[in-house]
């Protein structure tokens, strides 16, 4: 698929339809993750509240993975298998999911941590998550697609951290990967012009250390070469004129977590 998609105002409340679903699928780990808890079991309970709202998950069966949630731990950047291990205390976890509900995908990570966590690993998600906000403010009319990737990569590098560049955000509508690209670097002014309908996944994946990255023979996983901590985090964005239209959230999962 070589050209994007524009989309209708109807399909962008699709869109947003399915991308509010992801972001209530990841408030209801948030009240089950915690220590002692198996990777799998997390996988479990989305899968299943995904299709008790109607929806598929995206992710299951896509070019062959295997599961509903990417769980990546720790030095592991994104598309970790969940499995038999039981969290711990001190662990970062990113959390990717997707699900396609009335033919729209809509797609999300956040970045949990468990139990009590180094200071390195707190301040780590506190900047990831501060690039995701300065990318979605680049995200308008008239801006271009390196613009997204500048504010990422500017932030994250200030504070000494390296940024991915072998994984980048991409388009999202009745494809979970469509055009455009969305790296998380770039330089300003540069790339194609950003214009209304377009609907982008801005997903910064920020390692404490080096940029370079290690992809395991299991096909999927990504970890960082210098085995320090990754974070990751995600939102479905529709370009507007003037502000960005966010069409997932963190609110959900912040206010589950906030209760704990």
């Amino acid at each position: 698929m070589s050209k994007i998609i524009f989309k209708s105002d109807e399909e962008i409340e699709l869109i947003r339809i399915s991308s509010l679903l992801v972001s209530k699928t990841h408030a209801e780990i948030a009240k089950v993750i915690g220590e002692g808890v198996a990777t799998k079991h997390i996988n479990k309970i989305a899968e299943e509240f995904i299709r008790d709202n109607n929806a598929t998950p995206a992710f299951l069966n896509y070019n062959g993975f295997p599961y509903t949630l990417c769980i990546s731990l720790n030095d592991q950047v994104v598309h970790g298998f969940p499995g038999n291990y039981e969290l711990r205390s001190g662990d970062i976890v990113s959390v990717d999911c997707g699900v396609i509900k009335d033919k729209y995908f809509g797609d999300s990570a956040y970045t949990f941590t468990i139990g009590e966590v180094a200071e390195e690993s707190k301040r780590l998600l506190e900047v990831t998550k501060e690039c995701l906000t300065l990318a979605i403010e680049k995200a308008v009319v008239g801006n271009r697609i390196g613009d997204i990737g500048f504010a990422c990569q500017q932030h994250a590098e200030k504070h000494g951290y390296g940024v991915v560049k072998e994984l980048v955000g991409h388009g999202v509508g009745k494809r979970l990967h469509e055009k455009p690209e969305v790296p998380n670097y770039g330089k300003r002014g540069s790339g194609i012009k950003l214009e209304e309908g377009m609907v982008i996944a801005i997903e910064p994946m920020i390692n404490a250390g080096k940029a370079g990255v290690k992809f395991w023979e299991d096909g999927w996983t990504v970890s960082t070469i210098d085995k320090k901590p990754s974070a990751h985090f995600e939102h479905t964005v529709a370009i507007k004129k003037g502000k960005a239209d966010i069409l997932s959230t963190f609110e959900y999962i912040e206010e589950v977590l906030n209760k704990k």
